[in-house]
């Protein structure tokens, strides 16, 4: 396969494309498996999500983040054992290093579920915490969950297409309910953070993201060769970018770029609502075997020492929240902070 030369800019997909007739569909997949060797983070359009939704749930996140303090911390995540909640600015940490952002973390919507030492990921099951000031809230992002669900799975099968696989080639590690981690989030202008890191550099640990921005920039990707490109909000479009999962099922041929969000400056401020597919707890990521020319573009998987991948999905998810969440780890889980010192395999 032809490596291109990275461009300047992300490239953008239109999505209705995947849906089209047969040879539509053909040039759609043809050009995905690019973008996810080059880049692993574009543009989507026609995506088929209401501009409504869209501005309802923006509207609503501002308002959230705009309620009285003892308001949010009513539902602070060091309440809950399943990392659901609101964190405020500094309380969540990449690298060891504190991101400036408020952020409200639902999960799918569930019950607590018994965990034992060869289970420890059903830890992460159960309900979420929602604000009694703002009750149309749940309703709302619940729905707003569907809907990016509904993208990222159908972005899935695209991608295993894309691959040489049958379109339901992830469905097995999946279904039938995927983890679908959403984030509504603030990031406070330069003077109130004291920093310039909203989020650290770090690469996402699902399937795919699913990311709508508002209207103020932050958001850069590192490429491979070091450079980083800005990625500025594009009206009417999600930026998708794949994560470490995909990243070990196709042994590096799919990137899973390093990404991180730059502090909004003085007297401004960022809003964001990222969604994170990933696969079941209890599922274990396979290396697919990829056609000949494909798989001569492999890359292997990136080694990093301090935040090692695994291919068991609940350990690989619940090392994250451990190691991005100390507060709650300590309140809740101090006999599984061994995990963060637990070497990945191959």
């Amino acid at each position: 396969m032809t490596i291109h030369t990275k461009p300047i800019h992300l490239p953008t997909i239109d999505f209705s494309r995947f849906y089209g007739g047969p040879a539509e569909r053909e040039g759609f997949i043809r050009e995905l498996t690019r973008v996810l060797h080059d880049h692993g983070f574009f543009y989507l359009t026609g995506h088929g999500v209401p501009q409504s939704l869209i501005d309802d749930v923006l509207a609503a996140s501002k308002r959230f983040f705009a309620l009285p303090e003892a308001e949010k911390l009513s539902i602070e995540m060091v309440k809950s054992p399943h990392f659901r909640g609101y964190n405020r600015a500094g309380y969540e940490r990449t690298r060891g290093e504190q991101d400036w952002r408020e952020q409200l973390d639902i999960n799918t919507e569930g019950v607590p579920v018994e965990a034992g030492p060869e289970t420890p990921w059903n830890r992460l099951y159960g309900p979420n915490q929602w604000p009694a000031a703002q009750p149309e809230l749940k309703q709302l992002l619940l729905r707003y969950q569907a809907e990016v669900t509904r993208i990222g799975i159908d972005v899935l099968k695209a991608i295993a297409l894309s691959l040489g696989q049958p379109e339901d080639a992830f469905a097995e590690i999946y279904e039938p309910s995927p983890s679908q981690l959403l984030k509504i989030i603030r990031y406070p202008g330069r003077e109130a953070a004291g920093s310039d890191q909203g989020v650290g550099a770090h690469k996402d640990g699902g399937f795919v993201t699913v990311l709508l921005q508002d209207t103020t920039p932050g958001l850069r990707i590192r490429t491979e060769e070091g450079v980083w490109i800005e990625a500025p909000p594009v009206p009417g479009t999600f930026i998708i970018n794949s994560g470490e999962l995909l990243e070990l099922a196709t042994n590096g041929f799919v990137r899973a770029d390093v990404h991180d969000v730059v502090t909004p400056p003085a007297g401004t401020e960022r809003f964001s609502v990222a969604f994170f597919l990933g696969a079941r707890y209890d599922a274990t990521i396979p290396v697919i075997a990829l056609p000949d020319e494909l798989k001569r573009a492999e890359r292997g998987v990136t080694v990093d020492p301090l935040n090692p991948i695994f291919r068991e999905v609940g350990i690989n998810h619940l090392k994250s929240r451990l190691r991005s969440h100390p507060d709650v780890a300590a309140a809740h889980h101090p006999d599984l902070l061994y995990l963060l010192e637990k070497p990945a395999k191959g």
